[in-house]
C-alpha cells in the first residue's frame, strides 16, 4: 500500500508500505479517509521529537482521522463492515492500574498513533485498529468531520476538567485548532463570555469570525490589561492552548484566586515556569490535559446534533501525495492556515 512516512528532519516521501493484517479477533482493518495534521505532528516535523519520544526513521506520522471498516475480526461487536468510524488514536492494555481506574489516556503500556516507540500513524492507504478504539458516526458525518472528532475531544475533556462553565467567562489563549475546540466546546456547554487570544494576525481574525466575544493579540497590545478591565473579578478558568511562556504567564495573571489553569498546548521545550508567588498567593489549581479520556461518544452527539461546527477550521485539503506540501504549510503557519486535512481517500 500507499504512504507518507518522515525520512528526517522536515523530510517526507511518498512510497510503498507493508500491508496491515488483522492480529486478533478484536481487530478491524480500515481504510484511511482523512487525516488531520496535527500540532503534535509538527513537532516530530520540525524537530524529530517531543520530550523523550524521538523518532526513529523512517516514521509515519499521524493520528487524527477518519476511515470505513474493511474487515472485522470475529470478535467485533461494535462496528461492522463498510461503517464510517472516527478512531480514537490511543491503543491501551485493559490491565493496568490506570485503565482500571478508567483513566486509559494514562495507561501504564498504552501505544499512541504517530507516536515513536510505540505505533506508526495514520497517513496511510490501510491501517489496523483495535475494535474499541473505533467509534461508528452516522452517515451525514462527513469523512472530514469524523477526522475533526479527535482534535474536538481534546477540547472538550479540557472543558470537562474545568467544571461547569455554564454562565461563566471564560479565557482561551491560543487561537490555533486546539483553541478553537475548546472554544466550541465551551460554547456548546453554555459559557457566558470567552475571550480569546493569539499571536499570529490572521488567527485573532479567524477567531473572531468563529464567534469569540473578545478576541486579541498579546504582542501588540495589553490583552492582560483589556481583559481584566471587562472582567475586574478577574476569570475562574483560563485555558492555555498554545504551549508558550508568554501564554502561561498571561493565564497566571488573567485568573481570580481560587481559580483553574488548564494546560493543553504542548511546549517544544522541555521546561517551563511559573510565577510562583502569583500562583501560591492565588491558591490556583494548574491542571494538565493529556490527550482525552471517555469523550467520543458525547463528541459525536454534539456533532450529529449540530451543537458544534467544526468545518470552518478546514482551510486547506491535500490529497496523500502532497503531504510534505500540506506539513510544510503547517510546521511554518503558511498561507494564513488553521487546520490542514489530507484526503487519503474519501
Amino acid at each position: 500500500m500507499k504512504a507518507a512516512y518522515l525520512t528526517g528532519i522536515r523530510g517526507v516521501e511518498v512510497g510503498d508500505w507493508p500491508e496491515p493484517k488483522l492480529e486478533r479477533d478484536t481487530d478491524v482493518l480500515l481504510q484511511v479517509e482523512t487525516v488531520g495534521v496535527c500540532g503534535s505532528d509538527m513537532h516530530y516535523y520540525r524537530t524529530g521529537r517531543i520530550g523523550e519520544m524521538v523518532v526513529d526513521y523512517p516514521f509515519i506520522a499521524g493520528h487524527e482521522f477518519s476511515g470505513r471498516v474493511l474487515e472485522a475480526g470475529k470478535a467485533v461487536k461494535n462496528v461492522s463492515v463498510g461503517r464510517r468510524v472516527t478512531v480514537d488514536p490511543l491503543m491501551w492494555c485493559g490491565r493496568c492500574d490506570q485503565c482500571r481506574k478508567g483513566r486509559e489516556h494514562t495507561c501504564r503500556n498504552q501505544k499512541f498513533l504517530g507516536c515513536p516507540g510505540q505505533a506508526d500513524g495514520c497517513l496511510c492507504e490501510r491501517i489496523v485498529m483495535p475494535a474499541e478504539s473505533c467509534f461508528p458516526v452516522p452517515e451525514n458525518v462527513t469523512a472530514q468531520q469524523a477526522a475533526l472528532l479527535e482534535p474536538f475531544c481534546i477540547g472538550l475533556y479540557a472543558r470537562t476538567l474545568a467544571g461547569d462553565v455554564a454562565g461563566k467567562s471564560v479565557a482561551i489563549l491560543g487561537a490555533g485548532p486546539i483553541g478553537l475546540c475548546v472554544y466550541q466546546a465551551c460554547r456548546a456547554a453554555g459559557a457566558k463570555k470567552i475571550y480569546m487570544t493569539d499571536v499570529r494576525p490572521e488567527r485573532v481574525e479567524f477567531a473572531r469570525r468563529y464567534g469569540a466575544d473578545w478576541v486579541g493579540n498579546p504582542e501588540t497590545q495589553n490583552a492582560t490589561a483589556d481583559i481584566l478591565a471587562a472582567e475586574p473579578d478577574a476569570l475562574e478558568v483560563v485555558f492555555e492552548a498554545a504551549g508558550e511562556q508568554p501564554a502561561i504567564d498571561q493565564a497566571v495573571d488573567l485568573l481570580a484566586p481560587g481559580g483553574k489553569l488548564l494546560l493543553i498546548g504542548i511546549p517544544e521545550v522541555d521546561r517551563v515556569s511559573f510565577h510562583i508567588s502569583a500562583a501560591r498567593r492565588k491558591e490556583l489549581t494548574i491542571q494538565n490535559v493529556r490527550r482525552q479520556n471517555h469523550c467520543v461518544p458525547p463528541a459525536v452527539e454534539l456533532l450529529a446534533a449540530r451543537k458544534i461546527d467544526l468545518d470552518p477550521m478546514v482551510t486547506h485539503t491535500f490529497t496523500l501525495d502532497e503531504t510534505k506540501q500540506a506539513f510544510d504549510i503547517a510546521a511554518d503557519y503558511k498561507d494564513n492556515v488553521i487546520k490542514a486535512m489530507i484526503e487519503v481517500s474519501a
